[in-house]
């Protein structure tokens, strides 16, 4: 039998790609809930469980034990909560940080090799133009998210055990149709033109790392692979080294969706507050800027993934410059399809239009 790995979080989008990477070489087992926007791939027995419950998670330990006995190679943990917003909620505590609490107390009835924890980049300080971010970079999380991270990290440090660990700290994932929630919001402005699409409340020239799905899937392996030879407390981070700013993105997705370089002008950050709570407070669709975003508008993020690339042989394949254009192909053939994969509210007008073109009927002709 080949060695087991599990995957938690497995419907989820890192979760099912990196059961399609690591089954080449393991036999994989999903932890999850019953319903997930991604469906895990069937080359893993997926096992419903509640992290938030000890008797669901040992009745998920229970079916491992029985299938595949007492060992696992590796457990990635990948299920987490994550909200954009900003509101406080019971649940960052529930299920990152005491969920991942009680996953690790279960497993010390197993003999596991291997526990990764997908963290954040977030729980960094941001960095000034011209400096790169380490893994010992300063912890500075400043919102609930990266601070359930945080916290989480230090539940792994003290409930390990003889359990060798490996956090990776991984940069806003995308894929080739997007799948980023603020990279996909940023394109929809810009697709629509709304007023918000031209304005920004922070310094247009910093930005935030990026990385694409199949090159974390890839460093999920290495990890994988390399756990014999990797250190016993292991932080890696894990995301391109070239930082886009905001400017950058602008300029490149309005260039390509309109055929035009947008020009986007700063504002200053008490105008924006002003108008996101508006937003936020009167009738209409929910408005994805909320006013704790924009205090967060000036931070810049440039990585060194220099130990990922001497511990895993690991550097990215994928550069978010490159995969712009896919994205903005994607939504182009296919506007209706792009807005529901990116879970984006699709404006009447382009409703409208696409009802159209669907009800159209082609004119027959013949040859005289």
């Amino acid at each position: 039998m080949k060695d087991i790995v599990l995957v938690t979080g497995s419907s989820g989008l890192i979760g099912s790609a990196a059961i399609r990477r690591v089954a080449a070489g393991y036999c994989m087992v999903g932890f999850d809930r019953a319903s997930g926007s991604h469906r895990p791939p069937s080359m893993a027995e997926c096992v419903c469980i509640d992290l938030t419950q000890e008797d669901s998670l040992a009745l998920g330990l229970e079916r491992v034990r029985y299938g595949y006995g007492d060992r696992i190679a590796s457990v990635i943990h990948l299920a987490a909560y994550y909200d954009f917003s900003g509101e406080p909620s019971p649940l960052y505590e529930q299920i990152t940080v005491r969920g991942t609490e009680r996953l690790l107390k279960a497993l010390r009835a197993f003999e596991v090799r291997q526990f990764i924890f997908s963290s954040t980049v977030l729980v960094h300080a941001p960095c000034q133009p011209g400096e790169r971010i380490n893994e010992d970079w300063p912890l500075a999380p400043k919102w609930d998210y990266p601070k359930s991270k945080v916290r989480t990290e230090d539940v792994i440090r003290a409930e390990r055990g003889d359990i060798p660990t490996a956090i990776l700290r991984i940069a806003g994932v995308y894929t080739d149709r997007c799948h980023s929630i603020p990279l996909a919001h940023q394109i929809q402005r810009i697709y629509e033109r709304t007023l918000t699409s031209r304005v920004f409340p922070g310094d247009i020239t910093h930005g935030q790392p990026f990385v694409h799905l199949d090159d974390v899937v890839e460093a999920l392996w290495l990890t994988v692979e390399r756990r014999q030879q990797l250190p016993s407390e292991l932080v890696l981070l894990i995301g391109e080294e070239e930082t886009l700013s905001y400017d950058d993105i602008q300029r490149t997705v309005s260039r390509l969706v309109h055929g035009e370089e947008w020009q986007t002008t700063e504002i200053p950050k008490a105008v924006a507050k002003t108008g996101a709570w508006i937003q936020d407070h009167f009738p209409g669709e929910e408005p994805f800027i909320k006013p704790w975003m924009i205090d967060l508008a000036d931070d810049h993020y440039a990585l060194d993934v220099s130990r990922a690339r001497t511990l895993l042989g690991w550097r990215p394949q994928k550069a978010l410059r490159d995969t712009l254009p896919r994205m903005v192909e994607a939504l182009k053939s296919d506007p209706l399809g792009f807005y529901r994969g990116n879970n984006l509210d699709a404006p009447s007008w382009l409703t409208e239009q696409a009802t159209a073109q669907a009800t159209e009927t082609p004119h027959a002709t013949r040859s005289e």
